[in-house]
């Protein structure tokens, strides 16, 4: 029997109808077929309606009026049934390309009835994602027996495509990494290596394949760096490190190895995944800077930064043993003329030479570095004493002065040793320790070279003293905590102001006011020297210029260090001061330089003399009796005044020998036309005795202590000359030589009371009433003395003692 039916959508639900109406038409077949079809069609809805969301069967017109579909529409597209059924399948928002593809797809199944391959279409997920379907359609006829109608499934297969491209970027990296690539089973044995392994290896993949990676291992193995391996992939899931390997022809390589435990979504060791880098030419390369970062280049002695490291390891040790250190500062003598003379490739390969014999001389476990140029160091550890170096030292000497043939020419070399020892008297760094044989070399240099010489703390001590002390003066000068004071001095016979002598004196903020004698050994050489006398220099032309505008014209006379007149550009600056001070005559200004520097520095001193005179500015001769001046040097300095050293006057009421030295002085400045000016005259007897010896130029405290610039011109409005210096009768007066002759004895008696009679001692004194009157005149009027600073003889600064 045959069961024929009509079915007519009376309602919906998914997108399926859920009921019909029909008519059967028994054509000879029992009713109950009628049941079984319509048994038949709702297994059919139920197996369409669990087909997942994932999957959406379909069914839509050739113009693309969708007709029906299943729920996973919504899932996959984002769009309910109720407004894609009934609609064109262009509501979903597919790509422009996937719409054409669909729409060519559609045209051709019309035409031909052939149904097309799969094929795959991309969307606009609802999440703005890129999404991908798999389509597979197929054509239907119409009643017409055309095709008019499509029917077919669709797949999302976003996530697998997002899958295979994963694995197919990570088969990608796999094959083309420059790192080689090791997959290993849980038991270490190889299950898969890529391309760039083989290379690194030298191992074809069917040759690692199913063995284990140990077999690389080099014969060089490192027991705990593999025990560290298995901690970090036991505790941690990977471990990186470096491997020293060997390659399949017998070549050693360092791999930089990063090995990763991958584990399945129960948590179990499924896979070992090791990634290989070759970095044995970085490492080389590595070695290379670490050499030239402690080696010198040229001779393969260690240079100053692993010297450092050396010297700091030997001071532990020597503390730690209770011994001694050794360090030893070489310096090549006569290496220069030898690049002078052959040039400084010769001496570049002189170098290495004497270097080699230098380190044969040494023990085993000391230590030669090379600082640079002609300079090394010698770390001498484990010593018992300080002798113990002693040999050691006569065979670095030896060593360093053989001969030696470099490009066919013989030369030879000496050294300068400077040693210190360690632990000293006083605690030291390695820095200290190079500084202090250092110091000690020098020594070996100025004593005569091809010499050790070891170091002398004490010396050291004055020395970081010196320098010490040398600041504090620097920074003194720059907050102004040092002054000039102005000593008078005057004519006694009248009373006359004739100069002033500006005076340095230093403003201690703790210990007040400081003489100038204290800062003389500490200047002394010291370029603050020259630093000093030019501030001195400004600060008395300054004050020339004040005392000017006040009405005050009173020469200054000021004391210049020979390092100042060695200043190339000395005139060239005195030059411009004085132009700097137009108010200021040229001769209020006088220069004077003590008489052991001036006789030392004769052809320095004369021509700047001169030229000075062409100024305008006068030279003097200070301390005159400290030094031993010869009579033709004497006549050859251009000064126009000698200052008699305060030595001379200090026991010249008691001692007859001072006074004929002073007789003589006078006697002889006359002869040469010189000016003299006696200075420390301390007491009023003092300057009576000068007035009888023929002097009447003085300076010191019986007229006036040095005082600041201020307080001068209310000294000078009470200043009034002793009465009994006044009193000295101008006929009494002893009569200077005058045109180069000496006058007539003075009777001994005039000397002083109770003093012995020394006939010798006044043979030049002119007796009373022979005084030369002209010259008394000219003393009288003679206003050029100038004040100066005071120093000790051998002293060469600006400072003055008083």
């Amino acid at each position: 029997m045959r069961v024929e039916t009509n079915l007519r959508r009376r309602g919906r639900e998914n997108g399926l109808a859920i009921s019909s109406q029909g008519a059967a038409r028994q054509t000879g077949e029992a009713p109950w077929a009628v049941l079984a079809l319509e048994k038949s069609r709702r297994r059919f809805q139920r197996l369409v309606e669990d087909i997942g969301p994932n999957y959406v069967i379909y069914s839509h017109r050739d113009d693309g009026i969708v007709e029906y579909a299943t729920k996973g529409a919504e899932h996959i597209f984002g769009i309910s049934l109720e407004r894609l059924i009934g609609s064109s399948f262009e509501l979903i928002p597919w790509l422009p390309a996937s719409r054409e593809s669909a729409w060519a797809n559609i045209r051709a199944m019309m035409v031909t009835g052939e149904t097309p391959p799969r094929y795959e279409l991309q969307f606009r997920r609802p999440d703005g994602g890129i999404g991908t379907v798999a389509v597979i359609s197929h054509p239907v006829r119409g009643e017409n027996g055309l095709y008019n109608r499509v029917e077919g499934i669709v797949e999302d297969i976003t996530e697998r495509k997002r899958t295979e491209d994963r694995l197919r970027e990570a088969a990608s990296v796999f094959s083309h990494a420059r790192e080689g690539v090791v997959i290993a089973a849980p038991n270490g044995d190889i299950l898969d290596v890529n391309d760039a392994f083989t290379k690194i290896s030298g191992y074809r993949r069917d040759e690692v394949i199913g063995r284990n990676p140990k077999m690389l291992g080099s014969d060089r193995r490192d027991r705990f760096l593999y025990e560290d391996m298995w901690r970090g992939l036991t505790e941690h899931g990977h471990w990186t490190g470096e491997i020293l390997n060997r390659r399949k022809d017998g070549k050693r390589f360092v791999a930089l190895v990063t090995i990763s435990a991958v584990h399945d979504d129960r948590g179990q060791l499924v896979r070992y995944v090791a990634i290989y880098s070759d970095i044995t030419a970085i490492k080389e390369h590595q070695r290379q800077l670490e050499y030239i970062a402690h080696f010198d280049v040229l001779t393969g002695l260690p240079n100053r930064v692993l010297l450092s490291d050396r010297l700091q390891q030997a001071m532990v040790r020597a503390e730690r043993t209770s011994r001694r250190l050794g360090v030893v500062y070489v310096d090549l003598d006569g290496f220069k003329v030898v690049n002078d003379t052959y040039g400084h490739a010769v001496g570049d390969r002189l170098l290495p030479v004497v270097a080699e014999h230098m380190q044969d001389a040494l023990r085993e476990g000391d230590t030669l570095a090379r600082l640079g140029g002609d300079e090394f160091v010698a770390v001498l550890p484990d010593l018992t004493d300080t002798e113990a170096c002693l040999p050691i030292l006569d065979r670095l000497l030896g060593a360093a002065a053989r001969a030696m043939r470099v490009d066919g020419e013989v030369l030879r070399v000496t050294a300068s040793l400077g040693v210190t020892f360690y632990p000293g008297p006083e605690k030291a760094d390695a820095d200290q320790l190079l500084r202090q044989a250092d110091q000690a070399m020098y020594q070996a240099k100025v004593a005569g070279r091809n010499r050790y010489h070891i170091f002398d703390a004490e010396r050291d001590r004055a020395l970081r003293r010196r320098y010490s002390e040398l600041e504090r003066i620097r920074q003194g000068m720059l907050a102004g905590e040092l002054v000039l004071h102005y000593q008078p001095r005057v004519r006694m016979l009248t009373g006359e102001v004739v100069g002033v002598e500006a005076l340095l004196r230093w403003r201690h903020p703790q210990r007040g006011f400081v003489l100038p004698a204290e800062v003389l050994s500490i200047i002394d050489g010291h370029p603050l020297a020259v630093e000093l006398g030019n501030w001195v220099l400004d600060t008395v032309l300054d004050q020339l210029e004040t005392w000017r505008s006040n009405g005050l014209s009173l020469p200054v006379s000021v004391n210049v260090a020979v390092q100042q007149l060695r200043q190339g550009d000395f005139l060239d600056r005195l030059r411009s001061r004085l132009a700097a001070h137009p108010g200021v005559e040229p001769g209020d200004l006088e220069l004077e330089i003590v008489e052991a520097t001036a006789l030392q520095e004769l052809a320095l001193i004369t021509p700047l003399a001169q030229a000075c005179r062409g100024l305008g500015v006068a030279f003097a001769l200070d301390d005159f009796g400290s030094g031993y001046s010869s009579l033709t040097c004497l006549r050859r300095l251009p000064v126009h005044r000698l200052n008699v050293h305060q030595g001379l006057v200090r026991d010249l009421l008691n001692n007859p020998d001072d006074q004929a030295i002073l007789q003589g002085v006078l006697s002889l400045a006359a002869t040469l036309h010189r000016q003299v000016i006696v200075e420390g005259v301390e007491t009023r007897a003092h300057g009576e005795l000068l007035l009888r010896l023929g002097c009447d130029l003085a300076q010191g405290f019986a007229i006036a202590r040095p005082m600041p610039a201020d307080e001068l011109p209310v000294w000078l409005a009470a200043w009034r000359c002793p009465p009994s210096w006044l009193s000295v009768p101008a006929e009494r007066l002893g009569r200077r030589v005058d045109e180069g002759r000496l006058g007539p004895s003075l009777p001994c008696a005039l000397i002083g009371p109770g003093m012995p009679e020394r006939t010798e001692h006044c043979a030049a004194i002119p007796p009373p009433g022979s005084i030369n009157q002209q010259n008394v005149k000219q003393n009288e009027t003679d206003s050029s003395v100038t004040p100066v600073d005071r120093r000790c003889p051998a002293s060469q600064t600006l400072i003055s003692t008083q």
